[in-house]
C-alpha cells in the first residue's frame, strides 16, 4: 500500500487508466500543461502527450459538449470542470445530451464520459469557489453521482466511473484533497504519514459504484453520510460517545438502498449528514426512502443536519458547515427521542 493524498490517488487513477486505455483522454481548464488548479493531472500531458490531455477555452459547455461527442464516438473523456460552481453552463449538455444519449439513440450510441469536479467548501473560496450541488445531478435519469471520502476509494471509483459505459459525475470534496481530515478540525491533520487515509493500492483496482461502505459500525442510531461529512459523523460519534454507524454512501446514485435499510432497520434511528443546503438536498430523499423502506423500524424522526438555508456565506464558512458539534447534538437529541 501507497500512502497518497486524495489528489495523487486521483492522478494515479488517471495514469493507470490512460496507461491500459488509449481512448482514455483528459482536458479541461489548465487541465494540461498546467496540471489543473489543484494540480490532479499534473505530468499527464507530458507523459501522454497534448491529444491525450490538454487545455480547453473557458467554456464549460464547450468542455462538455466535446467530451459527449467523443464518447459517442468512441473515446472515454474524462473532463475537468474547475470548480463544481462552474458546471451550471454546462447543466443543459449534460441533462439533455450526455444522461439521455442511450435512450435517445435506442442504445445505438452510449456516452461513456467522467466529469470530475471540486466539490464544498474549506479553502476560503466564498460563493463561486464552494458550492455542493450534487442534489442537481442525483435528480436526472441517465447519470450517475459518485463522491469519495479517502484516497482509497477516490482511486477505485474514479476507475470504475472511466470504464463504466455511461456518464459518471464525480464530485471530489477539496477539503480532504491534501492530506486526512479527522472530523475534530477545520482543516487536514498535519502530521498525516502514518495515517491510514492515506493507504491506496498500487496499480489498477475498482471501487464498485453503487456500494456503501460501513465506516463506523454501531447499535444505537445510523449516520448516513458521504464526502467530507463522514469524517465529521466519525468524530461526533467519538465525541458524544454515541454508539453510531456511520455509512458511507460513496455512490449517490445508484444508492445502495439494501446497505442503508439494512443498518437503519437495525439501530431504529437515522440521522442524514451533508454539507450542501437543507432545502431540497440530497438528504430530503433519503430521508424519504428511509421513512418508506424503514417506517415499521424507526423509534424517532429522521434527522437531517446540513448547510443552511442561505447564499454560501464565506465569512462564516466553517459555522456554515455542520461539525461535530453540530452532529453530536442530532446524535444526542434522536437518542432522547
Amino acid at each position: 500500500m501507497a500512502r497518497m493524498t486524495m489528489i495523487e490517488a486521483l492522478r494515479d487513477a488517471l495514469d493507470v487508466a490512460m496507461g491500459r486505455d488509449n481512448r482514455v483522454i483528459v482536458f479541461g481548464e489548465d487541465a494540461g500543461y498546467f496540471g489543473g488548479v489543484f494540480r490532479v493531472t499534473s505530468g499527464l500531458q507530458k507523459k501522454y502527450g497534448p491529444t491525450r490531455c490538454f487545455d480547453t477555452p473557458i467554456n464549460e459547455s464547450g468542455i462538455v459538449g466535446a467530451g459527449i461527442g467523443m464518447a459517442a464516438y468512441g473515446l472515454r473523456p474524462v473532463v475537468e470542470i474547475q470548480f463544481a460552481d462552474y458546471v451550471y453552463p454546462a447543466y443543459d449538455q449534460i441533462v439533455s445530451e450526455a444522461a439521455r444519449l442511450r435512450y435517445r439513440s435506442n442504445g445505438e450510441f452510449t456516452c461513456p464520459m467522467v466529469i470530475r469536479m471540486p466539490t464544498g467548501g474549506g479553502i476560503f473560496g466564498g460563493q463561486t469557489h464552494s458550492q455542493s450541488p450534487e442534489a442537481l445531478f442525483t435528480h436526472v435519469t441517465g447519470l450517475k453521482v459518485v463522491v469519495p471520502s479517502n484516497p482509497q476509494d477516490a482511486k477505485g471509483l474514479l476507475l470504475s466511473a472511466i470504464e463504466d459505459p455511461d456518464p459518471v459525475i464525480f464530485m471530489e470534496p477539496k477539503r480532504l484533497y491534501n492530506g486526512p481530515f479527522d472530523g475534530h478540525h477545520e482543516r487536514p491533520v498535519a502530521s498525516w504519514k502514518n495515517h491510514p487515509f492515506g493507504e491506496v493500492e498500487p496499480g489498477h483496482y475498482t471501487v464498485p459504484l453503487g456500494k456503501a461502505a460501513i465506516r463506523r459500525e454501531g447499535s444505537a442510531v445510523t449516520v448516513l453520510t458521504y464526502g467530507t461529512m463522514v469524517h465529521v459523523a466519525e468524530a461526533a460519534a467519538e465525541e458524544t460517545g454515541v454508539d453510531a454507524e456511520v455509512i458511507d454512501l460513496r455512490t449517490l446514485l445508484p444508492l445502495d438502498l439494501e446497505a442503508v435499510t439494512a443498518s437503519v432497520r437495525k439501530t431504529g434511528r437515522c440521522v442524514i449528514v451533508h454539507e450542501a443546503t437543507l432545502t431540497s438536498g440530497f438528504g430530503a430523499e433519503l430521508a424519504a426512502l428511509v421513512q418508506q423502506e424503514c417506517f415499521y423500524h424507526l423509534e424517532a424522526p429522521v434527522r437531517r443536519v446540513a448547510g443552511w438555508d442561505t447564499p454560501y456565506p464565506h465569512v462564516h464558512e466553517w459555522s456554515y458547515f455542520p461539525g461535530p458539534a453540530r452532529v453530536g447534538a442530532a446524535l444526542t437529541s434522536i437518542m432522547e427521542a
